[in-house]
């Protein structure tokens, strides 16, 4: 599964995956709003072998197959502010 990720000028560490580079229309509005202007980082090819430094790649590409977006927060924030 190919993805795209960007980081939010607002929120310093916090990082969005979407499954499509350039298309951010599967992500909800308010967290759009949260991160403010985006700026891609990189794009990645997820298996469930491959290994990501701070999350678990199987959550990351569900959340990308079933809400179309994927919010990476700075180590330590809850995870009930990604919107799940």
């Amino acid at each position: 599964m190919h993805c795209s990720i960007y980081k939010g000028h607002k929120k310093p560490d916090t990082y969005l995956y979407v499954p499509v580079k350039d298309d951010l229309s599967t992500v909800p509005a308010p967290i759009m709003g949260a991160l403010g202007a985006t700026e891609h980082v990189m794009d990645l090819v997820l298996t469930p072998a491959r290994r990501l430094a701070r999350e678990d790649v199987c959550e990351v590409m569900r959340s990308l197959l079933h809400r179309g977006c994927f919010v990476q927060l700075p180590p330590g924030e809850d995870e009930l502010s990604r919107g799940n």
